[in-house]
């Protein structure tokens, strides 16, 4: 099996997250790809506005008409600080499944500052980086491999159209009541209307 794996907060999840899984599978013909909901990312710390649950309700309604597409909640599953290198290591255990049929789905902005994650060496031993370019990001590919020897060769670059979506800009447009349809899926954007959802900063 080629799994796919997408990290995040998904707060909320976007057509972006969308894509990007998706142009991802086609591209690498992945099997599955799993989106994998962050509990508590250290690198978040004071960011995520919303309790773990709502935001796994918001992927499990986002990704419902996509049979390619499910979850992984190994970071919900366990006590914190939750790192990629420990998720994969999980994942790979559940689904059976090896460093070269496992991609962990990053933007290039995420792959521009791999060397400040916890345990960059181990994870491109883990699995492979499949890696979607992103606007205004661009990492110094001789600087990693000096750092992280081999990475070169973990790499696999997907292109995709370029959407100018944030998570941290719908919240913004929520606060303000504007509308954020047709920028994550429709059934999302009930769920935050219908829970009241980013309508006060002090929620959390």
């Amino acid at each position: 099996m080629q799994l796919g794996i997408l990290g995040g907060t998904f707060d909320p999840i976007h057509f972006g997250h969308l894509l990007a899984a998706e142009e991802t599978r086609i591209a690498l013909r992945l099997d599955r790809v799993l989106f994998a909901p962050a509990s508590d990312p250290p690198h978040k710390q004071g960011y995520v506005k919303l309790p773990v649950a709502q935001r796994l309700s918001m992927v499990r309604l986002a990704i419902a008409d996509n049979p390619a597409f499910d979850i992984s909640t190994v970071d919900i599953d366990r006590p914190g600080p939750h790192y990629t290198v420990d998720a994969i290591h999980l994942i790979r255990d559940e689904w059976g499944t090896g460093a070269d049929e496992t991609y962990f789905i990053m933007g290039g902005d995420s792959l521009a500052h791999l060397l400040t994650w916890h345990q960059p060496a181990q994870l491109i031993k883990l699995c492979r980086l499949a890696v979607v370019a992103r606007p205004g990001f661009r990492a110094d590919l001789a600087k990693l491999e000096a750092a992280l020897p081999g990475i070169s060769r973990r790499l696999n670059w997907v292109e995709m159209p370029v959407l100018g979506i944030s998570s941290s800009d719908l919240q913004r447009r929520v606060r303000e009541g504007r509308s954020i349809r047709y920028q994550v899926p429709a059934n999302v954007a009930d769920y935050v209307t219908e829970h009241s959802l980013y309508r006060d900063d002090r929620q959390v």
